[in-house]
């Protein structure tokens, strides 16, 4: 994927997770959100085994898996 791939998978994912979630996020917040839940969700998924489709849409899963984990814990952390 191209950078600009990974841009729109970012914001997709970061959007998709504030929603899930709750709570605001602006379009950098959701871009930084989806980036470094891309990472977290390739890392949990390949310990776990999982390999999802090499395709928009399987990264887009994987990324938003990832942007749920880290904002629940990056909330956990800040609300503790």
């Amino acid at each position: 994927m191209g950078i600009f791939a990974w841009i729109v998978v970012g914001l997709l994912a970061g959007w998709l997770a504030h929603l899930v979630l709750g709570g605001r996020g602006g379009i950098f917040g959701n871009l930084a959100v989806g980036l470094i839940g891309a990472i977290v969700g390739g890392l949990v998924l390949g310990a776990l085994h999982i390999v999802p489709e090499a395709n928009f849409i399987g990264q887009l899963v994987s990324a938003t898996i990832g942007a749920i984990i880290f904002l629940a814990i990056w909330r956990a952390i800040r609300s503790a």
